[in-house]
């Protein structure tokens, strides 16, 4: 009978300590927030450098297309 009330005791203490803390952590939300900045900041460079790597090959005299 022992080990179950000092089992509850424990449980109860961690339990009521946890709910007393309040910086539990940033939520999910942000993060994908950032991350899909991110990504729409990288896809953006990447067409910006399509974009100047096709023109600068479409100026070259004499260009031909790779078949």
């Amino acid at each position: 009978m022992f080990l179950y009330t000092y089992l509850y005791s424990a449980v109860s203490d961690r339990l009521a300590e946890l709910r007393r803390d309040g910086e539990r952590g940033d939520s999910p939300v942000p993060t994908a927030v950032i991350i899909f900045g991110l990504v729409a900041v990288a896809m953006a460079v990447t067409a910006l450098a399509l974009t100047k790597a096709n023109d600068w090959m479409n100026a070259i005299p004499n260009n031909t297309q790779p078949k």
